[in-house]
């Protein structure tokens, strides 16, 4: 029983990283699909030339996908230097003043339920197979093995955008010129009701408002977008 705190702390540590990448990758699909569909909405509202429709939209793609991941790359170092941080002061802590962590992490046990007893029994047990460990869970909640890794998130973030900005790319340039703007709206409204109800999911929420939300977003975007390529497109700019 006294090895429950540190076995749950990182099963839900792992759980809860897990279903961060989740809801990264699809954020991150989320917004290659929105931003890539204003974009070529935008120029066909101007334009028909599928050349300049698909420059745009690979020209979109990239850009948006290289930004992901460099502003996931430095988020997520940032989050790690934090992290070893953390750890670098813990592992000060216990080597200076052992006796202080130990009553420390029997405080953080009793808070957290155990009698005091038990909470003291506890911590002794899991400072002598790992205070580190021990710490690094209950009181800082990371796994010193699982630290987060900036160029895993940079990737799939990269990944994420790519994939959702590939579907109004496709639809809007393969399609023939009188289909692709209802066929590029109807995929992107579908996809975007897809991610709203996997994010709500993943959240543990009722997806019908976060349907409602990706959908009403999507579709005032390419409309907007839309709208203003007409404009230019009509004063022959």
């Amino acid at each position: 029983m006294t090895e429950v705190p540190a076995h749950d702390e990182a099963h839900g540590g792992a759980l809860g990283s897990r279903l961060n990448w989740l809801r990264a990758a699809v954020l991150g699909a989320n917004d290659g699909v929105v931003s890539t569909a204003g974009l070529v909405v935008g120029v066909a509202g101007a334009s028909e030339s599928r050349s300049a429709l698909l420059t745009a939209g690979l020209a979109g793609l990239l850009a948006g996908s290289m930004s992901m991941a460099a502003g996931e790359y430095v988020s997520v170092s940032t989050q790690r230097d934090s992290e070893q941080a953390a750890l670098a002061q813990e592992r000060r802590e216990l080597h200076e003043d052992p006796e202080a962590e130990l009553d420390e992490l029997s405080a953080m046990l009793t808070a957290r339920g155990l009698s005091p007893d038990v909470a003291r029994e506890a911590a002794v047990q899991l400072t002598e197979r790992d205070a580190l460990r021990a710490h690094a869970a209950v009181e800082l909640g990371i796994n010193p093995d699982e630290l987060t890794n900036p160029w895993h998130a940079a990737g799939a973030s990269f990944l994420a955008f790519t994939v959702g900005a590939l579907l109004p790319l496709l639809a809007i340039v393969l399609p023939p010129t009188e289909h692709r703007l209802w066929i590029t709206v109807v995929s992107v409204l579908c996809a975007l009701a897809f991610t709203g109800w996997w994010s709500a999911r993943l959240g543990e929420a009722r997806p019908g408002p976060a349907i409602l939300r990706n959908v009403a977003g999507g579709a005032l975007a390419m409309a907007v977008t839309y709208a203003a390529g007409s404009l230019l497109g009509a004063v022959g700019v």
